[in-house]
């Protein structure tokens, strides 16, 4: 298999496909970690956040807004990578072992298709603000916070190449 379409792999064509993997992992005793985001343009901080939350399991999947999901919770002006492209770097990362999208503006139905043993958010978020925290929590997962990385955020990379 080349490389591309190992990476191209990692992306689910949809739900099904992904409740299958899972199924198959948790068979091999995998413990599985989910994060998500609009990952519109990948920095430190958002390499930062997934590389941790990797090393909190075995299995890392990364629940990807759909572009039509980030208009509604950025603007109109986002996302600036369209969602296939946002999902082929998010595969080619070697800590992320899927990627999935989601149109909704909160992954709370994907949460529960997929059952994650561990969810995780970025230092943004409080407990109480985890969209799925208390479905996880009360499947006898946990939740983790990761802490932001200071200076990195898309918003202010979007507005510093504005300015060029």
């Amino acid at each position: 298999m080349h490389k591309l379409d190992w990476i191209k792999s990692k992306i689910a064509a949809d739900t099904d496909q992904l409740v299958r993997k899972c199924h198959a992992w948790r068979m091999l005793g995998k413990k599985i970690v989910f994060t998500n985001g609009c990952f519109d343009i990948l920095h430190h901080g958002h390499l930062d956040l997934l590389a941790k939350a990797a090393d909190l399991g075995n299995i890392l999947i990364v629940g990807l807004n759909t572009d039509q999901s980030v208009k509604r919770l950025k603007g109109p002006e986002r996302p600036v990578n369209h969602e296939q492209d946002r999902a082929l770097q998010m595969a080619s990362l070697l800590c992320v072992d899927a990627v999935c999208l989601f149109d909704e503006d909160t992954p709370a139905e994907l949460i529960q298709i997929i059952q994650p043993d561990v969810l995780v958010k970025g230092g943004d978020y409080t407990l109480d603000k985890i969209v799925g925290a208390d479905y996880v929590i009360s499947r006898g997962g946990s939740v983790e916070i990761i802490p932001f990385v200071a200076g990195y955020s898309t918003s202010s990379l979007i507005a510093n190449i504005k300015k060029l």
